[in-house]
């Protein structure tokens, strides 16, 4: 009997401290779980306010600095998985603490197509994406095909291009050099940076101004036949102002005698040769790549991989991006980058020209044939306009 009671009390005494033991750890193990719930979700939270910022403050220093600040906070904490072997963890981490700070800079914080893999990857500065001044510039010509070619680049995975015209070698150059960083998407190491401002080609002063920036900048500028070209500039003025006089009367300084207004803009942007000369006295022509606009629409896959071999890349964007749009006579993107629908360029792209006396169209490419000639010989290419 006494020892059934000594058992039974050595029983009763047991379970009790293992239910405890037991109560003790699950309970750790909720509060551990919901601990890092919390701080997950202060992180969110935080840098979710941090990062609403509207886009007139993105280019403020404060915002700048704020965003640098949440930077190095994605680097730490990257690290720190990252040495725990927890990458599955990182890529999520680091655009959480540290958000984009413009819809075209999220892909910019993380490594690019055909990187290494996040373990090769432990150095946190190749994750840190950074504002520089551009590497290739596209410099003309206005109607040349320009927003086409920007476009078809932005689907290589190493460029990092900014969409709009930021003007400033020619309109914006008293802002300095800080202002057009500053305008540049953020890229990693490897990636070009680039924009395309269409002006710059034609404008007096740009080219020893792009020299004093950078002399090892790569330039590539697309070129049409003048005379089509000319008509495309017009199409797009009248668009704009209807009640402009005709182009015969604006192309010709004397109708009767046939004398040729080649200052007038449309006209004087297709004089490739003088345009060329003035680069070529700051870059040397290998440093210079010239695109056919009419390449571009007939052929874009090919004209693209030769702008990919000039720039050092490889040749990502093929045949494979494209199709051709009947209706537009233009070739179109399949799948462009962050949208599985197909995308053309907009409504001002593959427009019907305006109706131009084909007598007119005789005297201006017989004005142009000289000039275009010269151009042949300078660039090394023979384009074979009429």
């Amino acid at each position: 009997m006494a020892a059934f009671q000594h058992h039974h009390l050595h029983h009763h005494h047991h379970h009790p401290n293992t239910d405890l033991r037991r109560r003790v750890l699950y309970r750790f193990m909720i509060m551990s779980t919901v601990g890092i719930i919390i701080c997950f979700s202060v992180v969110y939270f935080l840098t979710g306010c941090c990062g609403e910022s509207s886009p007139s403050d993105l280019l403020t220093e404060s915002s700048e600095v704020k965003h640098e600040q949440l930077q190095v906070l994605a680097n730490s904490v990257g690290s720190w998985l990252h040495s725990r072997n927890r990458t599955g963890f990182y890529r999520d981490v680091l655009v959480a603490a540290a958000p984009p700070a413009t819809e075209e800079d999220a892909d910019a914080l993380l490594p690019s197509t055909g990187s290494s893999s996040l373990e090769a990857n432990s150095s946190s500065k190749e994750w840190t994406a950074t504002r520089r001044l551009p590497q290739a510039l596209i410099i003309g010509v206005k109607k040349g095909g320009t927003r086409a070619l920007l476009e078809f680049l932005r689907l290589h995975p190493d460029i990092r291009a900014l969409g709009s015209e930021p003007h400033f070698f020619d309109r914006h150059y008293a802002r300095g050099l800080d202002w057009y960083r500053s305008m540049m998407p953020k890229a990693l190491d490897g990636q070009i940076v680039m924009e395309k401002t269409p002006r710059y080609f034609v404008t007096g002063e740009t080219a020893a101004r792009v020299h004093a920036m950078s002399k090892d900048v790569k330039l590539i500028v697309v070129v049409r036949d003048p005379v089509t070209r000319a008509i495309s500039d017009y199409t797009q003025i009248i668009s704009k102002t209807p009640d402009i006089p005709p182009f015969e009367s604006l192309a010709f300084k004397n109708r009767t005698t046939g004398q040729i207004d080649s200052l007038w803009s449309p006209l004087w942007i297709g004089l490739y040769a003088q345009h060329l000369e003035r680069w070529l006295a700051w870059f040397p022509r290998a440093q210079i790549h010239l695109v056919s606009g009419e390449n571009l629409i007939s052929d874009p896959a090919g004209e693209l991989g030769k702008v990919q071999d000039f720039l050092g890349l490889q040749r990502i964007v093929t045949d494979k991006h494209f199709y051709f749009n009947k209706t537009k006579g233009f070739p179109c993107l399949k799948k462009p980058e962050g949208s599985s629908k197909p995308h053309c360029l907009g409504k001002t792209k593959g427009r019907m020209h305006a109706p131009i006396d084909p007598d007119v169209i005789q005297r201006l490419r017989r004005f142009y044939r000289p000039h275009n000639q010269r151009f042949y010989q300078m660039a090394g290419l023979d384009f074979g306009w009429p």
